[in-house]
């Protein structure tokens, strides 16, 4: 069995969308494409490298993938991230029946949350995604990701796509691992930690301007 690690840069706010340039994802009129750009630093790159470190599989969307596969395969063989990105097994959801032209890459159609189940249960890397806030929700709203390892930038964009949308569900995480790079970003990862367990912080005996407040709340829904 392999675990799903998924690795993310995020806003203060949650938004995903188009960390590397204007021009990779301006759906819905984003206009804050690159936002990453200007806090990288050598922290953030020791960080990234540990992601790279076991050896993985992709697990991307339709959208991210083609945004990696006008990329990656064109950097040359000096670059190590996109060495181990030609040679890793590129998992990609899709719809479409174009074909897929990145070498080692296999569709994944139909019941897409199935699917990757399934690939979990084989022998093999880790599958690691990239970006893909659509496939995304849907690992979410199934509870397929194991292990998050995010990049959480000092900024907020507002509009856009984000992390987790309304059909994440409830789960309760375990930080493991967290540093701060000279820019202000925070590196974070976390695994799994069971079920969401609420507390309370009332008191034993409510007052009765709780108790009207909480009549208040039910009529106002």
């Amino acid at each position: 069995m392999r675990k799903l690690v998924t690795a993310a840069f995020v806003s203060l706010d949650g938004v995903m969308q188009a960390p590397g340039a204007p021009e990779e994802d301006p759906t819905g009129g984003f206009k804050l494409g690159g936002w990453t750009v200007n806090y990288w630093d050598e922290a953030m790159g020791g960080f990234m490298d540990g992601i790279f470190t076991d050896p993985f599989a992709l697990l991307l969307g339709r959208k991210t993938y083609e945004i990696f596969a006008a990329h990656w395969p064109f950097v040359g063989q000096d670059d190590p991230i996109g060495k181990a990105f030609n040679a890793a097994t590129k998992y990609v959801a899709t719809t479409s029946q174009d074909p897929l032209t990145w070498e080692n890459s296999v569709p994944l159609r139909g019941d897409v949350a199935a699917e990757i189940a399934r690939l979990k249960q084989e022998d093999g890397p880790n599958l690691l995604t990239q970006g893909s806030s659509g496939l995304l929700q849907t690992l979410l709203a199934h509870d397929l990701i194991d292990e998050l390892r995010l990049l959480t930038f000092p900024l907020i964009l507002g509009p856009g796509k984000r992390l987790f949308g309304a059909g994440a569900t409830p789960e309760a995480l375990r930080l493991t691992a967290n540093s701060v790079s000279t820019t202000g970003v925070i590196m974070s990862v976390y695994e799994r930690a069971g079920e969401v367990k609420p507390g309370s912080f009332a008191m034993q005996e409510p007052s009765q301007a709780e108790l009207a407040r909480r009549e208040r709340m039910k009529r106002e829904g």
